[in-house]
């Protein structure tokens, strides 16, 4: 029984520790935050139709050297 309240007090102690560092943070705006959300949408975008079309560059030229 002794062991089960060490682990639940260092586990209060960890929560505890948590909550004050995260009142240590600075958190974004919410226009910020919808500015973040915009670059990281039309990056995945960019990259997602980048590596698409050089897929689709290489793949042709495969077939092209292998037929």
């Amino acid at each position: 029984m002794k062991k089960i309240m060490e682990a639940w007090n260092g586990f209060k102690a960890f929560l505890t520790g948590v909550k004050t560092e995260l009142k240590k943070c600075s958190w974004p705006s919410r226009s910020e935050l919808l500015d973040s959300t915009v670059v990281v949408i039309v990056s995945v975008a960019f990259f997602g139709v980048y590596v698409g079309a050089s897929d689709w560059v290489i793949m042709k030229l495969l077939a092209l050297i292998i037929n």
